[in-house]
């Protein structure tokens, strides 16, 4: 049996700063030093170089002439417009999850809850955390639109930099879990109309939901300005910011 293609240096250290992004290990703001990184991964710095250009290509982070590499800041306004629309996604994909979800989904769904529940109980916020991004997927498969599916799950990839503690406090995780139950029956019912509803409650996107999760997040954390650079610029600005390097 052939063995997969070995990926490419680049590639590995582009997927494993993208997964730290997106768990929050790397916040909003922080420095990505191409000779600390180039250390750390044992590589030269040409592959570091091309990994960071890939990521400024999906705006993971920004290059700054002249400066260096930050994880992306998104302003105020940004991270609203994209929460906005990712209720609105999320909403049908509740719609259609009520009327397409299969047993093999239903069954899913349930564990998550009892999980919830139990991680709940523990107090074991990162666990709880976990388990969140599992109901929201089984929702979200369960629309059976892939096309849907799809933009849902790169709009929370692209925002959960912005999560790294939302489920701290035992009353926000005691809220959740209320919501998910409350959802849950909707789908397991086959209520499409009392899904959408729900999630459009549940979800961040609305003013009120949208205020109380803005505050558990540090101003440090947004630009005053959007910054929106090019693939091309980005990588004519990474090669100026290393002039002079291998």
């Amino acid at each position: 049996m052939s063995q997969p293609p070995k990926l490419s240096r680049s590639t590995e250290v582009k997927a494993i700063l993208e997964a730290e992004i997106e768990r929050g290990e790397l916040v909003p703001g922080a420095a990505l030093d191409e000779r600390a990184l180039a250390a750390r991964f044992n590589v030269s710095r040409t592959p570091i170089r091309e990994a960071l250009q890939q990521l400024a290509a999906q705006q993971y982070v920004q290059i700054v002439p002249r400066q260096g590499v930050f994880v992306t800041k998104m302003t105020v306004p940004q991270l609203r417009d994209m929460l906005e629309l990712l209720s609105e996604l999320e909403v049908v994909s509740a719609r259609l999850a009520a009327r397409r979800m299969n047993d093999a989904q239903r069954a899913e769904l349930q564990r998550t809850i009892d999980e919830g529940v139990e991680a709940l109980n523990q107090g074991d916020a990162r666990r709880f955390a976990r388990i969140n991004v599992d109901f929201h997927e089984v929702v979200c498969a369960a629309c059976h639109n892939d096309y849907l599916a799809d933009q849902i799950r790169s709009i929370r990839r692209l925002i959960s930099r912005y999560r790294p503690k939302p489920f701290l406090a035992p009353s926000r995780r005691e809220k959740v879990i209320a919501d998910h139950t409350a959802l849950a029956q909707a789908l397991l019912s086959g209520d499409e109309r009392a899904a959408g509803d729900i999630m459009a409650q549940h979800s961040p996107g609305g003013e009120a939901g949208f205020s109380e999760f803005l505050a558990t997040l540090p101003a440090e954390f947004f630009n005053d300005t959007p910054v929106v650079l090019s693939r091309d610029a980005s990588a004519a600005e990474l090669a100026d910011n290393t002039q002079g390097t291998d």
